[in-house]
């Protein structure tokens, strides 16, 4: 295994561990943003600052203002003094459209995702913009600890 898949596998890890701090009871999704082999950021699913910690209704449908993990991340980025130009992301699920416009406009160059989301389009968007897009479903064993 070369040194960049295995540091997307160990990345994609801690992205998992990550996901745990999600309030979500659906599906809980870890992110981070990681530039010249240093996280830059790291986001989860869940609502905005201030917001309860609660992200869905007595029907179990997620509040529309609930952020994904993908936004998360690069929100936080843009509030710090890092750039996400020339990024890799690294998401437990594979982006929605929306969040693949953000990925976009922020200048992430490499998106590494763990699991499929329902709708691939924003996978197919992302690849349309020239984004290379690796899809890392099991971890090697030699990797499991």
């Amino acid at each position: 295994m070369d040194k960049q898949t295995r540091r997307d596998y160990l990345y994609m890890r801690m992205a998992r561990t990550w996901a745990e701090n999600s309030y979500c009871v659906r599906r809980k999704v870890g992110a981070l943003l990681v530039k010249n082999q240093m996280i830059i950021s790291d986001g989860y699913n869940g609502t905005p600052s201030g917001f309860e910690n609660v992200c869905e209704d007595e029907n179990n449908v997620s509040y529309p203002y609930v952020l994904h993990a993908e936004a998360n991340a690069i929100s936080k980025v843009a509030r710090s003094n890092n750039s996400s130009d020339a990024a890799t992301l690294y998401v437990t699920a594979s982006p929605c459209l929306e969040c693949s416009k953000l990925i976009i406009q922020s200048g992430i160059r490499r998106v590494v995702y763990g699991e499929e989301y329902r709708l691939q389009d924003g996978v197919d968007l992302l690849r349309k913009a020239g984004i290379e897009v690796v899809c890392l479903k099991d971890q090697p064993t030699e990797l499991q600890s």
